[in-house]
């Protein structure tokens, strides 16, 4: 007992910090390596990430990750949740207004902003997702039980859910089911409901891609499912990506070429996108297996200590926010390494801390902000009821 109470303290979680920090301190490097170019004269480090437009970037990001990290730190989860509401429509006015009046074609997911900068609101509305959920799922024991509290939530998550979809951001959204499917399981949902509801998804999604393939319609989504399955019966253009990272992967074999090398795949680009969503075959073809390996054991550590953290957070609704966080940082992890690797179809997911980006990076570092916020204001979980949660979820975590 008195170990349990030692580990629900209220703290500022130092490994978790150490692990995101040395993650994203390493992806200004491998963002600097992808984007090393053919001309380059740079001898140092210093000088390449100078040297990169991308780096620099990134640099700026990452500065600007610790003014993020710790406004939300310092304002607890308590007072935040009074906001939730707020913070979810807001979002999703956002996703709305960039559908509506972004004239480009195809993806309408992007707000220009200066200087050629954008952002993606697809990305803020995670977070905001979680915390809506969190509150929903929390203020019940048993949550969904009834009709009315099933069609309610439902609707605040098909809402932004139909946006996402229709601006042609599927990645985002199928983050937003992912993360949504995790914190029903930990926030005691009936298990028939949670099977009926995985099973009806699955039908759903199906039959959408049947009717798409039976009628003729071209979308780039259904290519790209189609080059996955069969790449090569696919057009070159659906499938070249996962062809060119899975040698770039290869050719690193244990230990990689090494950084900054002339006529490396990632220098003479022949991975599109290997500074953003194909950033793992820069590193793997840098790196080699051991890098692979290593990256994959860092986020490992982070979504396990993720856990630990939630099994000792009394108070529900900041358990189900951290599990939202993890849920949503495990499915970008799970895809972006499995496309990259052609185990999973490409969907333009970003890998966390690592891929190039303003609002991915403000995204992932607004969910450790939150999963830090409850750790550090875990002693004012009296101010909420605590239901029971899954516990047989946790029970392999109790045991010592």
């Amino acid at each position: 007992m008195i170990a349990e109470n030692r580990r629900a303290r209220a703290h500022i979680d130092i490994p978790l910090i150490m692990l995101v920090a040395g993650l994203s301190l390493f992806g200004v490097i491998a963002v600097c390596v992808a984007t090393y170019p053919i001309d380059s004269t740079a001898e140092t480090l210093l000088a390449h990430i100078v040297e990169s437009s991308s780096a620099m970037r990134q640099c700026f990001f990452l500065l600007l990750a610790p003014v993020i990290v710790t406004v939300i730190m310092n304002i607890p989860y308590h007072i935040i949740r009074r906001f939730t509401t707020l913070l979810y429509y807001g979002a999703t006015v956002l996703v709305l207004v960039v559908w509506v009046f972004n004239r480009a074609e195809g993806v309408k997911a992007w707000l220009d902003v200066i200087w050629g900068m954008t952002i993606q609101p697809s990305e803020f509305i995670k977070l905001s997702m979680i915390l809506m959920l969190a509150q929903e799922l929390a203020a019940e024991e048993k949550p969904m039980a009834t009709l009315h509290d099933f069609l309610r939530i439902m609707g605040r998550v098909l809402l932004p859910g139909v946006i996402i979809l229709a601006s042609g951001e599927t990645g985002s959204l199928i983050v937003i089911v992912f993360l949504f499917a995790v914190m029903l399981f930990f926030a005691n949902v009936d298990m028939r409901l949670l099977l009926t509801m995985a099973a009806v998804a699955i039908l759903a999604v199906l039959a959408l891609y049947g009717f798409m393939i039976a009628t003729g319609i071209e979308d780039y989504r259904l290519s790209r499912i189609l080059a996955f399955f069969n790449p090569e019966l696919s057009p070159l253009d659906d499938a070249y990506q996962m062809r060119q990272s899975q040698i770039a992967i290869g050719s690193g074999g244990v230990s990689g070429i090494g950084t900054f090398i002339d006529g490396a795949m990632s220098q003479l680009n022949y991975v599109p996108a290997d500074w953003t969503d194909f950033i793992y075959a820069t590193i793997g073809e840098a790196w080699g297996f051991v890098g692979c390996f290593s990256i994959l054991m860092v986020y490992l550590c982070i979504i396990l200590r993720m856990l630990y953290l939630a099994r000792y957070t009394r108070d529900k609704f900041g358990m189900l926010i951290i599990i939202g966080v993890m849920g949503m940082l495990l499915f970008h992890v799970f895809e972006n390494i499995g496309m990259a690797l052609g185990l999973m179809p490409i969907t333009g997911i970003p890998l966390p801390f690592l891929s190039y980006g303003g609002s991915n990076m403000t995204t992932n570092m607004g969910g450790v902000a939150l999963v830090l916020n409850v750790t550090k204001n875990r002693s004012l979980s009296g101010h909420f009821s605590a239901p029971q949660t899954r516990t047989t979820t946790f029970r392999y975590i109790r045991r010592r």
